[in-house]
């Protein structure tokens, strides 16, 4: 019995053989990738026909769903595996989707990025710069500047926190887009997608409608610090920067605009998929009648809106604002504008040049007031206060024939001298009386010199 089994089974082997030298097939070898036919699948493996010769079974983490490839298979399906190994525990041949997957998935995207095709990614995580995807098993960037309109975060004041919170609403969601840079590097590979691009191309037809100076009602979308988003049209978006929001200077646009408002707005520029706007377009110039308001040497009265390090901006009247440079407002050597200004201070000003096609007006501080904000102490008078007294070491010269009277300074000491003069012990009384006859023989000698004097005369 022994012998029969044994010369069927090499009959059987014998066959085999005989099989794949008929048809010229080659057993695949580890590393290869073969293609089969589905014969049955499930979530925990997939066996596949090879050839009609041998069967291939994928299993557990060598099953790749990361692209639509693999991700539903189902009976008759033809796919691509690689060979992992050439015979099992079972004597089935040990196949891997993800090899051959992540070969696939490096072919597509080369192609998608060479033919500019749309390419399906999804969403991992979220960073201040943008989002981290996939492609398959590879990871790429997607920035925030290259989303859709639709999905781009606006956050009033350009908050980095904030505009995280809502780029993390993203993870897990799969976006179309398209590979906008494929640089394959041995240490790291730099892969940049972009929505926008994708959005764009949608968008072609329906922006071809529209051209420089057409006219549009739309709706505010987002209000951010350098002007505000408005969608009009077939779902268009477009921009209207703060310097076309009104003829006058404005600040900050949260303070006038808020989203959903409506707002009519002129288109002034086009470029591929971005539309720049301008609501100022729609109303009359004020600076074509600028030169009937003011004229060049002229004294007008402005509020200051804004301290630059480089001068004043002033406000004239609600349509006109004009800029006093930092060398026409009188500030002293070393001194700090925002010390000497401050926002809110009416002023005298003498325009100084006016230039209406350029929306342009120099003021400078008037003359009679250019040095108040400088000298407010200088200018207010000072309290009287009594001279100061002279040393005694410094003495007035005499007029010419004129004497110093000798006794001056004996008889008539001066205060800050007593102020000075140290105090000693009383002396004793000898000593006073010698002093006593001493004064009065410098007192008759005083009187001798006057008396010989006025013989002279």
């Amino acid at each position: 019995m022994a012998k029969e089994k044994e010369a069927k089974s090499t009959s059987a082997h014998d066959d085999f053989l005989a099989l794949l030298n008929k048809n010229d097939l080659k057993v695949p070898q580890k590393g290869e990738t073969v293609k089969g036919i589905v014969i049955s699948a499930s979530k925990s493996e997939v066996k596949l026909d090879i050839n009609g010769v041998l069967i291939g079974v994928v299993r557990g983490p060598e099953l790749y769903e990361e692209i639509a490839e693999y991700a539903d298979l189902e009976s008759g399906d033809e796919v691509e595996a690689t060979v992992i190994e050439e015979e099992n525990e079972n004597g089935e041949m040990e196949l891997s989707f993800r090899y051959a997957g992540h070969a696939k998935a490096w072919d597509n995207l080369r192609k998608a990025f060479k033919d500019k095709e749309t390419a399906k990614v999804k969403v991992i995580a979220a960073n201040k710069g943008g989002l981290l995807v996939n492609f398959g098993q590879i990871s790429g960037f997607l920035p925030v500047s290259q989303l859709a309109p639709d999905n781009y975060p606006r956050v009033t004041g350009g908050d980095k926190g904030k505009i995280l919170e809502q780029l993390k609403n993203f993870i897990g969601q799969e976006l179309e887009v398209k590979v906008v840079n494929l640089d394959e590097n041995e240490k790291e590979d730099k892969i940049i997608f972009s929505e926008k691009d994708v959005w764009s191309e949608q968008q072609k037809d329906t922006i071809l409608k529209y051209k420089v100076g057409t006219e549009v009602d739309g709706k505010i979308t987002a209000v951010t610090d350098f002007g505000v988003f408005i969608n009009f049209g077939d779902n268009l978006e477009g921009l209207i920067h703060i310097s076309e929001l009104a003829w006058q200077r404005i600040e900050n646009p949260a303070n006038l605009y808020n989203v959903g408002d409506s707002i009519k707005a002129k288109v002034i520029s086009i470029d591929g998929s971005k539309i720049f706007l301008s609501s100022k377009k729609l109303l009359k110039d004020p600076w074509e009648d600028v030169e009937k308001k003011y004229k060049k040497g002229q004294i007008v009265k402005g509020t200051l809106l804004k301290v630059n390090p480089f001068g004043l901006f002033v406000k004239l009247d609600e349509d006109i604002h004009g800029l006093a440079h930092i060398s026409q407002i009188g500030l002293a050597p070393n001194q700090k504008i925002n010390e000497a200004y401050k926002v809110g201070d009416l002023l005298d000003f003498m325009v100084v040049s006016i230039e209406p096609k350029d929306h342009r007006l120099g003021l400078a501080i008037k003359k009679d007031d250019l040095a108040s904000p400088l000298q407010k102490k200088s200018d207010q008078p000072e309290p009287a206060s009594k001279p100061d007294k002279k040393p005694d070491s410094v003495k007035q010269p005499a007029k010419k024939d004129e004497k110093e009277p000798l006794n001056k300074k004996i008889l008539q000491p001066d205060k800050a001298e007593v102020k000075k003069t140290k105090t000693y012990p009383a002396a004793p009384a000898s000593a006073t009386k010698q002093a006593g006859k001493s004064k009065k023989a410098e007192s008759l000698k005083v009187k001798k010199k006057k008396t010989d004097s006025t013989k002279k005369k």
